[in-house]
């Protein structure tokens, strides 16, 4: 009988010492799953909270071993979703209209950029744009093969102006910087997380950059967030919460610690300068953090937003055979918790 008691007592103890460890403890003893992530582009500082989420551990306590994966843009990043070699990715909502339009099966389960980052530069000793009627007459250096044009061209008939006299200007974007500080053209198109390195070459140059973000002059279209394939969250619907949350954790640390996620990162992807990514993260804050986010959480959207995202593509960019606006995204893969910026 003393034997036997001392086993209970022993037994008693072992509980007692595992519900005593932390949260996660006994978790990181069991196999991680295996994510694969792909990216929307090469990464580049804007892309700093998903390695700070690596980095701080905030995967690993979710038992999930991630591995990011480049892209060539958003296109690619959804067909890496539907062959397999991604399970989740970073795209944007025009993006995403186009594919489903097209018989994608992704969904966006998080909106990471509220503010969509299309872009207009200019110099003050330029063409100096800082008003929406200042776009009818100008000449815009921008790629052939770029999507932006098409909507600036939404935007200003949205507002009443005409896009045909909007002058597109044939410019490679490796060219575009030189292009806009020589003169050759008075304006580029560029996401606004070119900035930072525009700002430095115009002031070295005597001259101050113009920003003119359409986020900012009443384009309301949703841009980046998190996907995934219609069949993946059907089959994986807890790895997918436990990634979204480990995720906004990544970016709620990286806003409020860019130099931490900076140089997190870098341990990553060792070409990247941490100063330069600072510096894009706080242009990136602007995308990400707005009201109904600093009310709601990280990652929250609003499905009349995501309708009206879907409305401007349609009517404004000419999207044809467009899903219904419930086939883009997928509700309950948030944190009961908001995760807060």
């Amino acid at each position: 009988m003393a034997r036997l008691n001392g086993l209970v007592l022993t037994a008693i103890s072992a509980l007692t010492l595992i519900s005593a460890l932390p949260r996660g403890a006994a978790a990181e003893d069991k196999p991680l799953t295996k994510i694969t992530f792909s990216l929307d582009f090469i990464p580049l500082g804007r892309h700093a909270p998903w390695y700070a989420a690596i980095a701080e551990g905030y995967f690993k306590r979710e038992g999930l071993d991630v591995s990011i994966i480049p892209s060539q843009g958003t296109a690619q990043t959804i067909q890496s979703i539907e062959a397999g070699t991604a399970q989740l990715g970073f795209t944007d909502v025009p993006s995403l209209v186009l594919a489903r339009a097209n018989g994608a099966k992704v969904k966006m389960v998080a909106v990471n950029y509220e503010k969509a980052p299309y872009a207009i530069f200019s110099l003050n000793t330029g063409a100096n744009v800082t008003q929406i009627k200042q776009l009818e007459g100008l000449t815009l250096g921008s790629g052939a093969g770029s999507f932006t044009p098409k909507v600036i061209a939404g935007f200003m008939t949205q507002h009443g102006l005409d896009p045909k006299k909007l002058t597109i200007s044939n410019v490679a974007p490796p060219a575009r910087a030189s292009a806009l500080l020589s003169g050759q053209v008075p304006s580029i198109e560029f996401f606004v997380m070119a900035k930072p390195g525009l700002e430095a070459a115009a002031k070295a140059k005597g001259a101050e950059l113009r920003t003119f973000l359409l986020a900012d002059h009443g384009l309301t279209l949703y841009s980046n967030g998190i996907v995934a394939s219609d069949d993946y969250l059907a089959k994986n619907p807890e790895i997918v919460r436990r990634f979204v949350r480990a995720s906004l954790r990544g970016w709620q640390f990286a806003l409020k610690d860019p130099k931490k996620a900076a140089e997190d990162q870098a341990k990553f992807v060792p070409s990247l300068d941490p100063a330069k990514s600072v510096a894009e993260i706080a242009v990136v804050k602007d995308l990400a953090v707005t009201p109904y986010v600093e009310k709601h959480g990280l990652g929250s959207f609003d499905p009349a937003e995501m309708k009206s995202s879907l409305d401007f593509m349609v009517k404004y960019v000419g999207v044809t055979n467009a899903p219904v606006a419930t086939d883009l995204y997928a509700t309950g893969f948030l944190p009961a918790k908001a995760v807060k910026p």
